[in-house]
């Protein structure tokens, strides 16, 4: 077993600490440089450290880390960015006509896996300083399929196309119309089959500068799918888009299977990754440390081991607690209070788009989950209590004037200054309390970003401080928008847990705007459904009881979820299966006993 100690750079601040780390380190003292210094920043030389732990438990900013890892695995290493720097060991296994779906944490190595099969960043075996040759590369992967993989990428015989993770960054990078941009790239003649397909004929003639997440979500789909290539990647195709675009998305991308073509997506959202692939890797590790890739599962089997945090076949366990799944609507944790917000009927008009908004009202200590397809006025509803946006006719009253704290959709990194000079800013003198770091930032795993510049944060590191920044403040009704998209299963469910606890701590109120079904299980004590038309006429129902309410809203999609007889997780039906049918018939779209498959 190999045990070293692995600096993480953005959290690191030599001059803050007085180089702590180097002071205390043992085999310093010996005159052995486990520990010096270049350009005022620490380097740790793995080969003399002896993992003590001293310096771990010295370093004021969490910059440290004691990593053990089997010795055998140093032979596996696929690549490493430079010392002291993340690790990743082995890659995913492609194979022709088969979706490998890739689950894991933020920060452990998906997405520089999916760079690294698609030839965008060059595998260096962990060699930073000395980086292999080609030949050297496909001597390491002899007698294995990544053998011919790469030895046709390096002669530049495969040819692979890969859908980025941020979509919204695409805008800077192309300009122009929809329309013109997929049919310059329709390489497969099938432009009019994604069209209908990804429900894209109402943007053909937009820019891209203009569209919504979920609309840069399908065209980047759209336009990878197009292109001629014998092997696709996704990095997660599903943020932004509603359930139904999810699973339609899902469709889309898995009858590449037909063609024979190598099809690899990295998902967070459990229900469409169990949908779309047909073997799994999963991701372990230490995210932003080091990340090692499993060995290729089964589909079932494979989500199952990721939950429980164990894989068998190699004996290793990398979490503590398995992730437990609800079977029935769970109870909310205490009777909700008095009245806190009352609205009439509503109205909002923009442009062609009109809202209807049904009365009701919401009480003290309640989270309530919205729930419908993109483009129906979801946004909308939350701009009208958050007095972003007035309403066309009628109005919401309340108890009194409330307090508001609002997480947007589209987050960005405007302001000036560290994650913690945000967060001070908005908590105030709650900032230093002993319930403000055990209830936000540690369940939101924020606290190792608290040094960070915010304008460096990554999309998932990002919305985390959204979040937190959001719940930072004494409010009496929180709005949060999506605030799921680019978190892992975990973080989205911590995220949960977290938001509820704040409205309960502070008897407030919250509306959550969720796609992940699954998500909003852990959180809504009621939901919102919002049905109509998309981008011309919504309806918002009034708050219903967590079965009725996803029973119609699964209804209205036309689909059906079961549990998975080990785990419990949802799992959706295929459409006109025997389990689909009954329960259709039954009016069972969500909540029903586990069965065997």
């Amino acid at each position: 077993m190999v045990r070293v100690a692995v600096l993480d750079k953005d959290r690191c601040d030599p001059k803050r600490c007085d180089r702590v780390c180097y002071r205390f380190c043992p085999p310093v003292r010996n005159k052995i440089e486990a520990i010096r210094f270049e350009e005022d920043k620490p380097l740790i030389t793995e080969a003399l450290c002896v993992g003590c732990g001293i310096c771990v438990r010295k370093c004021p900013f969490d910059a440290l880390y004691i990593v053990n890892l089997p010795d055998e695995l140093e032979e596996e290493c696929s690549h490493r960015f430079g010392p002291n720097t993340f690790k990743l060991f082995r890659l995913p296994i492609p194979s022709e006509g088969v979706v490998l779906g890739l689950l894991g944490q933020n920060g452990i190595g998906k997405t520089t896996a999916l760079k690294i099969l698609s030839g965008e960043t060059k595998l260096n075996l962990g060699r930073y300083a000395d980086p292999p040759d080609w030949s050297e590369i496909i001597q390491h992967f002899r007698g294995s399929i990544l053998q011919d993989y790469f030895e046709r990428l390096s002669t530049n015989q495969l040819r692979v196309v890969h859908k980025p993770q941020y979509v919204d960054r695409i805008p800077q990078l192309v300009h122009g119309k929809v329309g013109e941009l997929l049919s310059k790239v329709d390489e497969r003649n099938m432009l009019d089959v994604l069209v209908e397909q990804l429900q894209l004929e109402n943007i053909l003639g937009r820019s891209l500068d203009v569209l919504s997440g979920g609309e840069l979500q399908r065209v980047a789909i759209a336009a990878t799918i197009s292109r001629e290539a014998d092997v696709y990647l996704f990095d997660e195709p599903s943020s932004y888009l509603d359930v139904k675009q999810r699973l339609q998305t899902a469709r889309t991308i898995r009858s590449l299977r037909k063609h024979e073509k190598t099809v690899i997506v990295a998902e967070h959202d459990l229900a469409i990754l169990d949908y779309l692939s047909d073997q799994i890797c999963v991701f372990y590790g230490s995210p932003r440390v080091y990340g090692v890739v499993s060995h290729v599962h089964g589909i079932r089997t494979g989500i199952n081991v990721y939950l429980q945090g164990f894989i068998a076949d190699e004996n290793v366990r990398f979490r503590k607690e398995p992730i437990i799944f609800h079977v029935k609507p769970p109870a909310a944790g205490w009777a909700a209070g008095e009245t806190v917000l009352r609205w009439n009927k509503m109205k909002r008009s923009i442009g062609e788009f009109s809202l209807v908004i049904e009365a009701g009202e919401v009480k003290q200590g309640e989270v309530i989950g919205i729930l419908g397809p993109n483009g129906i006025g979801k946004t909308t509803f939350v701009k009208l209590l958050a007095r972003i946006e007035p309403p066309s006719e009628g109005k919401a009253s309340t108890r009194e004037e409330l307090t508001v704290s609002y997480k947007p959709q589209y987050i960005s990194a405007e302001y000036k200054g560290t994650v913690e000079d945000l967060l001070k800013d908005i908590a105030k003198e709650d900032f230093e309390s002993g319930w403000y770091r055990s209830e936000i930032v540690r369940p939101l795993n924020v606290l190792s970003l608290l040094d960070s510049d915010i304008s460096q944060l990554s999309g998932g590191e990002l919305q985390k401080v959204a979040i937190a920044a959001c719940l930072s403040k004494k409010a009496q009704l929180y709005l949060l928008d999506e605030p799921s998209a680019y978190l892992d299963v975990e973080e989205r469910l911590s995220m949960a847990r977290t938001i509820r606890r704040v409205v309960e701590n502070r008897s407030s109120t919250a509306f959550v705007v969720e796609h992940d079904v699954v998500a909003q299980d852990f959180i809504a004590d009621r939901l919102m459904i919002f049905t109509g038309t998309p981008g011309i006429e919504g309806l918002a129902n009034p708050p219903a009881n967590l079965r009725a309410g996803m029973n119609e809203f699964l209804r209205e999609m036309r689909i059906t979820f079961r549990r998975d007889l080990e785990t419990r997780r949802p799992r959706v039906n295929k459409e006109g299966s025997k389990l689909d049918r009954h329960q259709k018939k039954i009016a069972e779209y969500y909540y029903v006993a586990a069965k065997k498959d």
